[in-house]
């Protein structure tokens, strides 16, 4: 067998015979090349300047609101109730959410070349899985507050004890961590010795499988299995919490207490219905090689805008948030 260089010489003596150099790619391991090329959206210089300046506006809105949400929460005692303890807990998760993309996408709308590491895409797929995830389960959690809230009202103290809210926050976040280290250990079976352009702007599941030279027929299933679980079980509880909420409010003679006990929900009900939306867009068939330019818009609004939006919907529809914003400005003015 001949070798080009040295190195190759010398690599090959130590590595298994399966392990073999196809053409000039030095496939290492699962490797072929140790670096991928994230497409993005246009190779157009100005169309790339705009996008840059969008998603830089969406970006640092997603921080301020979010943090101003978690000061706010901390700052004034009559928002440390379960329902806000859960909000604030969403804000942090956005945070970190659209932190795990953001960055990177803008840094590559103002690079020449979109490179990323395989180290490092599999990173960013691993936390990206799991806050996704993690946010999934959050959402159905503060749907059940609710349905405590107002289908038990004297039992909410006791339902949801601070012991109870650690719980289910925790168990949110290790199920997004199960469900991340399922995805991400199925993906290091596959090798890549073909084109390595990723049709996307960040590392996503369907797009990583597409250009792996593995069979990953696993992958998909597995995705398709495991995703549509998590979606099946935040739905279903979702489902069964507004059923009876529904069910309760109609039972009330209060036009007041409806009213009231309806407008705790609409700004949950509105996150809820653009987060699963979106995301039930992309993950709700196999394979999404066919479809990609719509899967990049799906990606945008769940990964990007919809973080963005959940602080600004909590406030502009929620008066004891604007009632406590008020009291911390005079506080401090």
């Amino acid at each position: 067998m001949y070798f080009e260089t040295k190195t190759e010489y010398v690599v090959q003596q130590f590595l298994p015979l399966k392990f073999v150099f196809p053409d000039k790619n030095k496939c290492i391991f699962n490797l072929c090349f140790a670096e991928f090329v994230l497409s993005g959206f246009s190779e157009q210089g100005d169309v790339q300047a705009v996008l840059f300046m969008v998603f830089l506006v969406i970006y640092v809105i997603t921080l301020l609101g979010n943090l101003g949400v978690l000061v706010l929460i901390r700052l004034d005692a009559q928002l440390h109730t379960p329902m806000y303890f859960f909000l604030s807990s969403l804000s942090f998760l956005d945070i970190c959410y659209s932190s795990s993309i953001t960055p990177r996408l803008l840094l590559h709308l103002l690079a020449e070349r979109k490179v990323i590491s395989y180290s490092a895409c599999l990173t960013q797929f691993y936390f990206y899985a799991v806050f996704a995830t993690t946010e999934c389960y959050l959402l159905a959690v503060m749907a059940y507050d609710r349905y405590v809230a107002i289908c038990s009202p004297l039992l909410y103290v006791i339902s949801m004890s601070s012991r109870a809210q650690t719980l289910l926050v925790v168990g949110s976040y290790l199920t997004g961590i199960v469900s991340a280290t399922i995805h991400t250990g199925f993906a290091l079976r596959l090798s890549f010795c073909g084109p390595n352009i990723i049709n996307h702007f960040y590392c996503e599941g369907p797009p990583l499988y597409a250009i792996s030279c593995t069979d990953h027929t696993v992958n998909e299933i597995l995705m398709f299995v495991v995703v549509g679980f998590n979606l099946f079980v935040t739905n279903l509880t979702i489902l069964i919490s507004y059923t009876y909420i529904l069910a309760t409010i109609l039972r009330m003679r209060s036009a007041v207490g409806k009213l009231k006990a309806f407008s705790t929900c609409v700004s949950h009900l509105t996150v809820v219905t653009l987060f699963y939306g979106s995301a039930a867009s992309m993950y709700s068939r196999p394979s999404s090689r066919h479809s990609q330019d719509l899967d990049k818009v799906a990606s945008v609004f769940y990964a990007v805008v919809t973080p963005m939006l959940n602080p600004l919907i909590y406030s502009v529809r929620n008066k004891e948030v604007k009632n406590a914003l008020g009291r911390v400005m005079k506080r401090k003015c």
